[in-house]
């Protein structure tokens, strides 16, 4: 490994761009790769064996491309994929799973009962709960019509604002700590539901995952101190949403290429 190789980030469509900024923003020298799996999203409603075979031939193909650090950057992904990838290809380079940098920050603010939306495949596969719940009080809410919203620009309007109403104002999300937005979306609405829940500390995974990739990469003597080669972003399929979107969410004009795998 050198510190001028590349950093793959993954997701299935455009979520993951949230995830793929603030890594940006945190290490400016770093050559990024993202895919952005369009052809197969969203992975939420996929089963776990299609989103794991969908996420072997991404990395198989980042690492292809000779990546020195894989940032599955999709709950959903972290949550089907993450163990399987670890297994194959964990040996061979390191793998940040968005999941995970979440939870340790939940753990060092010491919260007590945390509330958690996410798409069905992440809320199902119980993976927050098991991480958390012998410390803290998990209430975990499938929120399956955020995606689609988002992904449609209704971010802030009367269509936006009733289903997020639908969705947080419930009995088990009274007196909770946190509420976590579980999946990469969500940053986008952020400001939204903190107008729901006043006095709730309201987390996403995006500037925690990218610190986390910062200390992976620091301690394994990795980190770029030059910047040489412009961002690549990759989708496996060209849709004009995705191309109309991709600029909103990773905050800045992007060029996309299409690569099928």
């Amino acid at each position: 490994m050198h510190p001028s190789q590349p950093i793959g980030i993954f997701d299935s469509g455009m979520g993951g761009l949230t995830v793929a900024h603030a890594v940006h923003r945190l290490l400016p020298n770093e050559h990024l790769i993202y895919f952005g799996d369009t052809k197969h999203l969203p992975y939420g409603d996929k089963s776990s064996e299609a989103i794991q075979q969908y996420s072997f031939n991404i990395v198989t193909y980042l690492l292809s491309r000779g990546c020195k650090a894989i940032v599955i950057a999709c709950n959903s992904a972290s949550t089907a994929a993450g163990d399987f990838l670890h297994q194959r290809f964990g040996h061979l380079i390191p793998i940040i799973k968005v999941v995970d940098p979440l939870v340790q920050k939940v753990h060092e603010m010491g919260f007590r009962k945390v509330g958690l939306i996410a798409t069905k495949a992440t809320t199902q596969s119980g993976v927050y709960q098991r991480a958390l719940e012998e410390k803290v009080a998990v209430h975990a809410k499938a929120t399956p019509l955020l995606v689609p919203m988002i992904e449609e620009g209704f971010t802030r309007n009367h269509i936006s604002k009733a289903i997020i109403e639908e969705y947080l104002l419930k009995p088990e999300f009274n007196d909770i700590d946190a509420l976590l937005l579980a999946c990469t979306h969500y940053p986008l609405i952020r400001s939204i539901v903190e107008e729901y829940l006043p006095g709730v500390h309201v987390l996403d995974s995006t500037e925690v995952t990218a610190k986390a990739l910062h200390k992976t990469l620091q301690e394994a003597g990795l980190l770029c101190q030059k910047r040489e080669q412009e961002n690549e972003f990759l989708i496996s399929d060209y849709t004009e949403t995705f191309d109309q979107q991709a600029q909103i969410f990773f905050g800045q004009d992007i060029d996309l290429r299409t690569l099928s795998l």
